[in-house]
């Protein structure tokens, strides 16, 4: 568990293999404090379906698509959350519907969808392994191999890699990748590239190195791709006053 100033309870598990292509990891975050400030969550390519309650106990279960751009979360003192995030191929396999409508934005579900509930915020651990027979169940059999090596290549690549390059190893045109990812998630395949290189530059932007380690042109456009998906510049990021930006306070410390 990570505790970020007393004020952020983080516990981020890891699914079992079978999963792993399409679940990044399943988490929960209690937020103690009081303070009634708003958070701001960055791209980091992901799909999430959270369960969530308030300090008064009302409960909200709903689903965030990719984000493209920074994402202003409104404040959330005293309030319980738990959550599993999704690689995008998630939305085929898992989910079976496009997210493309979703993009920057959230979907508010039923109370009771995939069988969850308010009940499943009382225990993390029996959440996690519920969620994980479920996602399990409904994973669709026949999976193209191709879409699995393609986000492999991608994350292994930390997003340094070019279309051109993806398309010679998977052995799928670049305009066939570019449907996929706009028919499914709404963006291009670039984009998505984009923004998974400036999610692994988090780490080196929260310890204070703000010269690029990615293969970005140089360090003019590094902070020029910081503010288009953080909408700061790295400096103000690094700060991360009231902890404002939730995935820098969640990340562990050097």
């Amino acid at each position: 568990m990570n505790s970020h100033r007393s004020k952020l309870a983080y516990i981020c598990l890891k699914p079992d293999e079978t999963l792993q292509p399409f679940v990044e990891s399943i988490w929960m975050v209690k937020n103690h404090s009081d303070e009634e400030n708003a958070g701001i969550i960055v791209p980091d390519g992901k799909i999430d379906l959270f369960l969530f309650a308030d300090r008064n106990g009302n409960f909200e279960l709903f689903i965030s698509g990719i984000c493209s751009e920074p994402v202003v979360k409104p404040p959330f003192p005293q309030s319980t959350m738990f959550a599993i995030s999704f690689y995008p191929i998630a939305a085929e396999y898992v989910f079976k519907a496009s997210f493309a409508e979703l993009q920057n934005t959230r979907k508010i579900l039923p109370a009771d969808y995939w069988g969850f509930s308010k009940d499943d915020l009382d225990d993390f651990q029996t959440f996690q392994q519920k969620a994980v027979n479920i996602v399990s169940s409904l994973l669709q059999e026949d999976i193209d191999d191709r879409k699995i090596k393609l986000f492999e290549s991608i994350y292994a690549a930390r997003g340094e890699i070019t279309v051109k390059a993806l398309q010679e190893k998977i052995y799928w045109s670049s305009r066939q990748m570019n449907r996929y990812f706009n028919k499914w998630f709404g963006i291009t395949l670039k984009s998505y590239l984009n923004i998974i290189r400036f999610s692994n530059s988090l780490k080196q932007l929260k310890n204070g190195d703000f010269y690029p380690q990615l293969d970005y042109a140089d360090q003019s456009h590094f902070i020029r791709e910081v503010k288009k998906f953080a909408g700061v510049k790295p400096v103000i990021l690094n700060k991360n006053e009231n902890d404002r930006f939730i995935q820098l306070s969640l990340m562990p410390e050097k």
